[in-house]
């Protein structure tokens, strides 16, 4: 694995960390939110169901006609259960009204006789019996000496005098103790749900770093399959170039001259249709010979390392100039490649170019080799019809690797390829590759 291909890695493994960092900080933030608000019902409910128990344990038993009419011994009475019962660190409140909003008990003794008509909500809770809770206005003037306690939570329900009177029973209790009850719940299951989510999370590092492993594996072995294909390609396109040197082409220069030599004893025998006739057949033939090396360059190129990066790619050139399209060639002077940076220069540019001479319809084409900041960088420019409509990276022609493929070959050496539309029209192949 080259250096390029590991830090690639390493940063998908980092991008998947802090992508299901974040998600985990989402879910951890929405569970606690959640949480929070079940738990704080949860001791709304305790609150209601703590008031209709000490309204029906400790209020009710000890109610009589005589304390609502203001008997002194029956409030002294239910002033001791209240305070031995249900005053405490939670609890710093007790009132008992009457359904006109008299308060006819109270462990503030100054509110006993107070008259304050009820709320809607209150008077509907003592009318259909039911227990409500909600925060104090402290602002009430029935709430004036509770100013300085803090925020409370004011739960009332109905009670029954054993002569049948309906009063209402508030206590107002701390809000602090809702909150911290609703706290210490929901931090007691959020705490396993945070250790649940972030031991998932941290499990799933690994498997990352597995799946990352498998796939860069996998594409290198894609990669060697494709260097294989291009070696057998080069092979045998080499085997054919040889048979055709050795064999047609050879056979055809040798008519051009048999043909030639001909031409010369016709025309000096006089015979000026015959020697005619014989040149052309010799001309036709020359051009023939022409043609097939030309074909030849284009199955099988010159050894790069021999004839060098540019007389390579002036050759890729010459079947472009037979078919009427200008080309010209820029390589920078004194460049200096490693081979294996040279050899995929030339595979992409020889790929781009039979694009060209076999798809774009183009006119014109330039070459340009120039160093880049640290590395080289190859463009090939025409001026065809430009990318096919649906993907310009997928340009396959048959027969060929096509350049699509030939972008993990330039990736694996830590460049990029790309094929794009070019300003004015037609299609640029630009790679780019570190030399070191």
């Amino acid at each position: 694995m080259t250096e390029a291909q590991r830090r690639r890695s390493q940063h998908a493994v980092i991008q998947f960390a802090i992508s299901g960092l974040a998600v985990l900080v989402v879910l951890v933030g929405a569970g606690m939110f959640a949480l929070d608000t079940i738990a704080r019902d949860q001791a709304l409910a305790s609150a209601r169901e703590f008031a209709q128990l000490a309204a029906r344990g400790a209020i009710e038993p000890y109610l009589t006609d005589e304390l609502v009419a203001g008997d002194t011994r029956d409030l002294q009475r239910l002033d001791a259960i209240v305070r031995d019962r249900l005053l405490g660190a939670s609890i710093v409140r007790v009132k008992l009204w009457t359904d006109d909003g008299r308060i006819v008990y109270s462990d503030e003794p100054r509110l006993i006789g107070l008259v304050v008509p009820p709320s809607a909500s209150e008077a509907a809770a003592v009318r259909d019996g039911t227990v409500e809770a909600e925060v104090a206005d402290l602002a009430a003037p029935e709430n004036r000496f509770e100013r300085g306690v803090g925020k409370l939570l004011e739960v009332y329900t109905p009670v029954r005098t054993p002569g049948g009177q309906m009063l209402r029973f508030e206590i107002y209790q701390r809000y602090s103790s809702v909150t911290a009850a609703a706290r210490d719940s929901y931090l007691r299951f959020g705490v396993v749900a945070l250790v649940g989510l972030v031991l998932l999370w941290l499990l799933q590092l690994p498997m990352a770093r597995s799946l990352v492993r498998r796939l860069r594996q996998g594409q290198e072995e894609r990669e060697e399959l494709l260097l294989r294909a291009i070696d057998a390609s080069d092979t045998e396109r080499r085997r054919i170039a040889t048979d055709l040197h050795d064999g047609v082409v050879q056979d055809l220069a040798g008519l051009s001259f048999s043909l030639a030599a001909a031409a010369d004893r016709a025309s000096g025998g006089g015979a000026t249709a015959a020697a005619e006739i014989l040149e052309e057949a010799a001309a036709s033939s020359r051009r023939a010979v022409r043609q097939m090396r030309s074909l030849l360059v284009d199955i099988y190129p010159p050894n790069l390392h021999t004839v060098g990066l540019e007389a390579a790619l002036k050759d890729l050139l010459s079947p472009l100039r037979a078919q009427g399209v200008t080309s010209e060639l820029d390589v920078e002077p004194r460049l200096r490649l490693a081979p294996a940076t040279e050899r995929l220069l030339f595979v992409t540019a020889r790929e781009a170019l039979r694009n060209v001479a076999r798809h774009a319809e183009a006119s014109t084409a330039r070459v340009e080799v120039r160093g880049d900041v640290g590395g080289v960088r190859l463009t090939i420019d025409d001026d065809g019809r430009g990318l096919p409509p649906d993907d310009g990276s997928e340009v396959r022609p048959s027969g060929h690797i096509g350049l699509a493929l030939l972008t993990d070959l330039a990736q694996r050496a830590g460049g990029e390829l790309v094929v794009a539309e070019r300003e004015g029209g037609g299609t640029r192949v630009t790679l780019g590759v570190p030399t070191a």
